[in-house]
């Protein structure tokens, strides 16, 4: 079975003016699109993780044969990060959430203004390519962390629910060099709709 780019839920110009349209679209269709590619041909001849679902890929890396592990980590890395990102943004994204997820943020975070300040400091203090996360952690308590490259915190066990892509693809034909813009930006296109989805089916 190979992997295949996962369809979006909206247009390409469905995040404008937060996430331009041509960003959007170079990024999907090209960027991610190289992911997949570049995944499915690293897993030729190794049927037995071919057949694996992605998170689980991620999560046994040590596992995979030395001669594919890069590979994999690097592209099984962009396609998983990429197919999360695009399912938490939408048009009716913005505002703070609700519910057991916002009363969990007050709690192991102090707060969601003190929750935006951390998370923006961990994407801003990302050196070169790389992510931000919220992750439900090993001891099951929210937290922030950032990983470089196409890393995920799923290869160490945690549980992520929201990250943002803080790649120079993913926002310097708009944003140029203003990385903090481009994430103050972004919170109006998060869905936390659906993070509280994953949260729910995560804790």
């Amino acid at each position: 079975m190979k992997f295949v780019l996962p369809k979006l839920n909206y247009s390409f110009d469905a995040l404008e003016p937060h996430i331009d349209k041509l960003t959007m679209e170079t990024h999907y269709s090209k960027h991610h699109q190289a992911y997949v590619d570049n995944l499915n041909k690293a897993l030729e001849g190794h049927e037995k993780f071919a057949d694996m679902d992605i998170e689980d890929i991620l999560k046994g890396l040590e596992g995979l044969p030395e001669s594919i592990r890069k590979a994999v980590r690097n592209n099984g890395g962009g396609h998983y990060n990429h197919t999360l990102f695009w399912d938490i943004m939408s048009s009716e994204g913005g505002g703070s959430p609700e519910g057991e997820l916002a009363s969990k943020i007050d709690e192991d975070l102090g707060g969601f203004n003190k929750f935006k300040e951390e998370f923006k400091k961990a994407a801003l203090g990302q050196f070169g390519s790389g992510w931000a996360w919220l992750v439900i952690d090993t001891d099951g308590k929210l937290a922030i962390e950032a990983t470089p490259n196409q890393d995920n915190p799923i290869s160490n066990g945690k549980k992520p629910i929201l990250g943002i892509d803080v790649w120079e693809h993913a926002y310097y034909l708009k944003y140029m060099n203003r990385r903090g813009d481009y994430i103050d930006s972004w919170w109006n296109v998060l869905d936390w709709k659906k993070v509280a989805e994953r949260f729910e089916k995560l804790k």
